[in-house]
This record gives C-alpha cells, sequence and structure tokens, in this order.
C-alpha cells in the first residue's frame, strides 16, 4: 500500500504539495497586511479635520487615507470609477461628503468615521466633558496574523484531496488492472488489506500535518489553545474523505471520472466550508451548508483548537460527527464497490 502511494506521482502532488502551495501563496501575499483604507479626497481647506489634535489625526489616519491636491472635476471622476470612497469638502460649519455606490462598505465605512469625527469635535466645541467612553480591545493576541487563518482551512482541505483522490483514483486503476483480483485471492484477509490501506492513509494524513505546520511556522503561524488536538481532528477527517474517495471509486470505471467525481466534491465543499475564504459575511444559507459538510466541521475544529485559543473541548463535536458521516458514507460506497470491472 505504501509503495503504491509513493510510486503514484498524481496522488502524492496532490496530497502534499498542491495544498502546501495555497499555504505558501496565501502565507506570503497577505502576511502583515492590515484592513484596507477609505480613500478620501480632500477639496479645499477641511478646518475640522486640519485642526484635529496629532493623536486624533495619527489614529483617523489608520482608518482613511486623505488625498488633496485634486480638482473637483478629477475627484468626483475617481470617486465614480472606486478609486476613492469620498470626497470631503467643507461649507462653513457644514462638511459635505459625496459617496459611491459601487463600494457600500468602504463608504459605510467612511461615512461612520467622519461622523464620529463630526460629533467628536462637536462635543468639544461646547467645552462640554464626555460623559461616557469607549475602551475597545482584542481578544486574539496582537500578533495575529493571515496565515493563521489560512492554515487550518489549507490543512482541512490538503486532507481532504489527499484522502478522497488517493482512495479513489487507487480503487480505480487497482481494479482496471487487476491487482483488487489478486489481493482477494491472496492468502491473507480482506480485512488485512482494508486495514493496510487506511492506516497508510493516516500516516499519510499526519505527515501531512507536520509538513504544512512546519512550513506556516517558518510563514509566522502561531499555535494557540490544544492544538495538538489536531492530530485526532486530522485522523477522524482523514477517515470521513477516505469514505468519499471509496464511494467515488466504486462508482467511476475510469480514472479520469475518478478524477472528475473527487473534484466535483472536494472543490465546492473547499469553498463552502471556510476553507479558502472565511463565510462570516457570507449568505446565511451558505453558512447553513457548511454546518452540514464533513470539511467545515475539520476546518471549524481545527480552527477553534489551533488559532482560538479553545480547549480539547470544542474539538469533539467536529470529531463526532466526521466519524459519523466515515461509518455512515463507507456503508453506501460498499453496496457500489466491486474487486473486478463489470
Amino acid at each position: 500500500m505504501w509503495k503504491g502511494f509513493v510510486r503514484d506521482r498524481a496522488s502524492v502532488f496532490f496530497t502534499l504539495f498542491f495544498p502546501l502551495f495555497f499555504i505558501i501563496i496565501f502565507g506570503t501575499v497577505f502576511t502583515d497586511q492590515g484592513a484596507s483604507k477609505g480613500k478620501v479626497a480632500l477639496l479645499g481647506d477641511v478646518s475640522v479635520i486640519r485642526q484635529l489634535p496629532p493623536d486624533a489625526k495619527t489614529a483617523l489616519g489608520e482608518t482613511i487615507e486623505w488625498k488633496s491636491g485634486l480638482s473637483r472635476d478629477d475627484a468626483l471622476e475617481q470617486l465614480r470609477k472606486d478609486d476613492l470612497d469620498g470626497v470631503l469638502e467643507q461649507r462653513g460649519h457644514q462638511l459635505l461628503l459625496k459617496v459611491s455606490n459601487g463600494d457600500q462598505v468602504g463608504a459605510a465605512t467612511v461615512q461612520g468615521v467622519l461622523s464620529s469625527v463630526v460629533q467628536t469635535t462637536n462635543v468639544a466645541v461646547t467645552g462640554q466633558q464626555p460623559r461616557y467612553s469607549l475602551q475597545a480591545s482584542s481578544v486574539q493576541d496582537e500578533s495575529l496574523k493571515a496565515i493563521q487563518y489560512v492554515t487550518p482551512g489549507m490543512i482541512g482541505y490538503g486532507i481532504a484531496v489527499g484522502a478522497t483522490f488517493g482512495a479513489a483514483t487507487t480503487l480505480v486503476e487497482w481494479r482496471k488492472r487487476r491487482v483488487l483480483r489478486r489481493l482477494r485471492l491472496a492468502p491473507i484477509p480482506t480485512s488485512s488489506v482494508v486495514t493496510s490501506r487506511v492506516a497508510v492513509s493516516l500516516a499519510i494524513a499526519l505527515a501531512q500535518l507536520a509538513i504544512f505546520i512546519g512550513v506556516a511556522m517558518l510563514l509566522g503561524l502561531r499555535l494557540t489553545g490544544a492544538w495538538y488536538v489536531a492530530i485526532p481532528l486530522t485522523l477522524t477527517g482523514t477517515l470521513a474523505f477516505l469514505s468519499v474517495g471509496l464511494l467515488c471509486g466504486s462508482i467511476a470505471k475510469t480514472s479520469e471520472a475518478a478524477v472528475g467525481l473527487a473534484n466535483l466534491i472536494t472543490l465546492p465543499m473547499a469553498f463552502l466550508s471556510g476553507a479558502f475564504i472565511p463565510l462570516e459575511a457570507s449568505p446565511g444559507w451558505i453558512q447553513a451548508i457548511s454546518k452540514v459538510l464533513p470539511m467545515g466541521w475539520l476546518v471549524e475544529g481545527l480552527k477553534d483548537t489551533m488559532v482560538r485559543g479553545e480547549g480539547p473541548a470544542a474539538a469533539l463535536v467536529p470529531m463526532a460527527l466526521t466519524l459519523a458521516f466515515a461509518a455512515v458514507l463507507t456503508l453506501v460506497a460498499t453496496r457500489f464497490f466491486s474487486w473486478e470491472d463489470d
């Protein structure tokens, strides 16, 4: 079983190097990248902004990037093209802000920040001390980087791809070349064949986990909480996607069909499970789908225990769900399984 995996270059590539490529690319591109600033053009002298205290200007500069020296026509044209998030001018005691509907998130951010500036300035002009104040802090480590969120998703995707493609393509090729028939006729029990395949897949998954975490730590990953629970999560996730690969390999008659079916299952699942992109801002129906997908359970469990500081209890539900999924789908796959081509 181990020699069969090592000699299959396609399986090795999709199991190790393909997901690792995403970790390196995403971890490198998004490292130290903060939230994008809103771009606002100042027309003329906007004294409310110019007269802000230095500390207020510094804080405001972390959210808004000011553009000056533009004519009214140039500024409005850039605003229409969404190159700017707003155009601000002052007429007496009135601030006039123009925003674009092309980027409603950026427009709302700029409008909210400037509304806060106006309210704070009005309070300061009255000479009264504010009654209430807000002090905000983050629950995550200040050094939190994008690699913290990329790594669990790519580990989940790598486990899914490795187990699904490895099982599906191997099953089809070995059935086509009559290897399965020889194994069935060999003087060893069928349970030994199945156990050896599962054992090799679990060993490969643990190697994936070690390699992915090692590379991610070089890119800035910091493990928190019960990160060691990623090991049993990886094992249960591998069993779940081995059952997916078993089903694909049992249904497909050719390697091409097995690869296509595996792609049809794993790739959409990666997007719907939050492996590639966060789902917090996605529609409710997408978030609902992610809660019934095995990759969604796996990725969520890895995020909770590796980067969100949760304890081992956070992995219990994902592990139970992936094991139940593996058991049910394996029973379904055995109905379609055959040792030889029809």
